[in-house]
């Protein structure tokens, strides 16, 4: 049922060539990790769900209490000035994002979170995010 499930939100109205059959499968399969990592991940208020979002040029990260559906606090790479963002790669770019989530989620009075990668892999920007919201007092 989980597959029927998946297949339907991800599925295009007609497929135009072999490449859009790797694309659907791939995305399909991203959706299933999600789906998966997500049924074992959950927010509260004392330990709300560091959810990030990463696409190819920008990464952005919400803390979330799901018992009442609200945002703590938001960050992404676009709240940081270009000026800073000159000249770095994406991981210390994505670092940053994680230290500014921090130190809102500190003021905001979370000193705990529950980290939710969604279906990407922890490593490179994902990894990133999360040891710079740690540097910010930030605990997982």
């Amino acid at each position: 049922m989980m597959k029927l499930f998946v297949v339907r939100l991800v599925k295009p109205p007609r497929l135009l060539n072999n490449m859009s059959k790797k694309i659907l499968k791939k995305r399909s399969i991203a959706k299933r990790r999600q789906v998966r990592s997500r049924a074992k991940v959950s927010g509260t208020k004392e330990q709300p769900r560091l959810a990030v979002f990463r696409s190819l040029r920008h990464v952005s990260v919400q803390l979330v209490d799901d018992s009442i559906k609200k945002t703590i606090a938001s960050a992404s790479d676009k709240d940081i000035a270009d000026a800073d963002k000159k000249g770095k790669k994406p991981v210390e770019v994505a670092s940053m994002v994680g230290k500014i989530v921090g130190e809102k989620a500190v003021k905001a009075g979370v000193k705990k979170a529950v980290f939710d990668r969604r279906s990407y892999k922890y490593h490179g920007r994902v990894k990133a995010l999360a040891d710079g919201a740690r540097e910010a007092g930030l605990e997982f």
